[in-house]
């Protein structure tokens, strides 16, 4: 989704006609790294050609859009704004900066902006939707809907606008219209996970258990990457009774993603319900690692250490829980009752007669318990839910909902973040395979992919990095941009030195493609054809190059390509 924002904003651009060859170039070299996903090479080579030209919009546009991908909206607030200087007429840095801003929770200036950007186009589905988001975000849900409105009426058949129009009613308690409009988003397309995500989250809370199953089952089976799925399917399996297929689903959760936090949080809880205490302390020392501060993990761990004997580790919980929380009378009453078992009782007095301070605060009857953690324990047998950013301590015994803010980073899903009004089909090919020295790791386990030609290829042209074939290749980072430039002048000098040796005209290829410089990278492959005319390698990395021009160029062409 990503590419198709890219292709968005780049139809609504053009270069600069003034600028002179060389800064056309190194534009057009950096469009290619921001296309494909190289933020941080784009970013210096806008980079230099602002330095060269500081008066041109358009760098400064492009590298607000890459900082924007790598989440520093700040700096694309700001990279935005110094092109609107340049340009006031330019309406992509409008919908940026307004992108930006929404993403800082500035929702007036991101209005302003979006706007603004309606006035050049009225009917822009991208900037209604998220005017709407806006107005939602301020709870100005009359304006929300009149954007909607408008949306819906000229795209009647544009499902992402229902599905965030739900959004708007279920934060308005309105899970009628939410229910309807959901409905009509699966309706006029089956093949969206998120439609029959978003309705078994609705169906889950409306506790109709057995549709939330049936919905979340789909959504699974048309994305099963999608961690947020399993961790809601595993708490409908928990209230219909399923504990085994509850666990199942969070295992699969941290199978994809170790660190995460509800799925281990839930697994904990449910490791405690069935007595499995030591792995359930081990999934809230995981909790605890990556979350520091999260005091409901604290005092899940102290009672299971409690349960297992380990009093020291308790009150150690258990005292981090009280500083955090002062009025927590529950807390008092636990821990009142490990300083009696540990012969404290000057210490277990104190912290009975402060239980009973807090209690009386609370307004509450102040009552002898003689087993504060027994009826702490019983308390957890409700199964009611809480989002993941609900930190109230009394809830600690409640499984974790999965909800957009966990897995998208925000309550609505934005537009211009890619995410579900932004999607125009459920199905995505995989990536082509090319030749790298570098490959992103997979989330879950894949094939290992080998070939002879490329093994001997890697004792042969003795190259300084590992070639290896991928359709997951990785963005290079700063230190690995650098790297290659000094290996393309290392190359340059070598092969004044040697000009007949196809190798050295291999590898530097290889650096030029790295560093998206395709122009100069077909260059040395064609120089290394026609001195190695049988070398297989050079052949598939010529047609790798030829392939990502292509692409760049039919995004130029035709912007809105890459949205089908």
């Amino acid at each position: 989704m990503k590419q198709f924002i890219l292709a968005v904003c780049i139809m609504l651009t053009t270069l600069s006609s003034s600028a002179q060859v060389n800064t056309d170039r190194v534009m057009m070299i950096g469009k290619n790294a921001l296309y494909f996903e190289d933020y941080v090479l784009a970013i210096q080579y806008f980079n230099q050609v602002i330095t060269a030209k500081p008066y041109l919009a358009d760098p400064y546009y492009f590298r607000a859009m890459a900082k924007f991908m790598l989440d520093d909206f700040q700096g694309a607030e700001e990279d935005a704004s110094e092109c609107l200087l340049r340009n006031p007429y330019y309406t992509a840095a409008y919908q940026l900066r307004g992108a930006a801003r929404q993403n800082q929770d500035k929702y007036e200036l991101a209005a302003t902006d979006y706007q603004r950007s309606l006035e050049f186009f009225p009917e822009d589905r991208i900037t209604l939707v998220n005017m709407g988001i806006v107005n939602v975000e301020m709870e100005q849900y009359e304006v929300a809907s009149k954007f909607f409105e408008v949306l819906l009426r000229r795209f009647p058949d544009y499902t992402p606008g229902y599905l965030t129009r739900s959004q708007m009613y279920l934060e308005m308690k309105d899970t009628t219209n939410a229910m309807g409009d959901l409905n009509k988003a699966i309706e006029m397309d089956p093949y969206t996970a998120q439609s029959f995500a978003a309705r078994g989250v609705l169906y889950l809370q409306q506790k109709a258990y057995n549709n939330a199953l049936a919905d979340l089952d789909e959504a699974i089976r048309l994305d099963p990457y999608f961690e947020g799925n399993y961790i809601n399917r595993g708490l409908v399996k928990y209230h219909l009774n399923d504990l085994r297929g509850a666990m199942a689903d969070y295992d699969r959760v941290i199978e994809m993603d170790e660190n995460n936090l509800i799925a281990r949080f839930n697994r904990g809880l449910l490791r405690a319900q069935v007595a499995d205490n030591n792995r359930a302390i081990r999934d809230f020392d995981k909790v605890i690692e990556l979350e520091p501060d999260n005091t409901i993990a604290y005092l899940n761990r102290g009672m299971l250490h409690n349960e297992t004997g380990n009093r020291a580790a308790a009150l150690a919980d258990l005292n981090v829980v009280i500083e955090a929380h002062p009025d927590f009378f529950s807390g008092y009453y636990m821990r009142s009752q490990l300083k009696r078992e540990m012969n404290d009782l000057r210490g277990a007095e104190n912290d009975y007669m402060l239980a009973r301070a807090e209690e009386a605060k609370a307004r509450k009857v102040a009552t002898a318990n003689p087993e504060p953690f027994k009826q702490v324990r019983e308390q957890g047998e409700t199964k009611d839910t809480r989002e993941q950013a609900d930190q109230d301590i009394d809830k600690f015994n409640m499984l974790v909902v999965a909800d957009s803010e966990h897995e998208q980073k925000t309550k609505y899903q934005r537009q211009s973040r890619g995410k579900v009004q932004n999607i125009n089909t459920p199905v995505d090919p995989e990536p082509m395979f090319v030749l790298t020295y570098y490959e992103r790791a997979y989330e879950v386990n894949r094939p290992v992919y080998y070939s002879e030609i490329i093994d001997k290829a890697n004792s042969d042209l003795n190259l300084t990095w590992v070639l290896k074939a991928t359709n997951n290749e990785a963005a290079l980072n700063e230190l690995q941009i650098q790297t290659h430039f000094r290996s393309i002048d290392n190359y340059s000098m070598r092969i004044e030195g040697n000009p007949a040796n196809p190798s050295l005209f291999f590898g530097r290829a290889m650096d030029f493609m790295l560093v998206q410089d395709y122009e100069n990278a077909l260059k040395d492959l064609e120089k290394v054809i026609s001195l190695k005319p049988d070398m297989l390698l050079a052949h598939f990395a010529r047609a790798t190059v030829r392939s990502k021009q292509m692409e760049y160029e039919r995004l130029q062409n035709d912007p809105r390509a890459m949205s089908t």
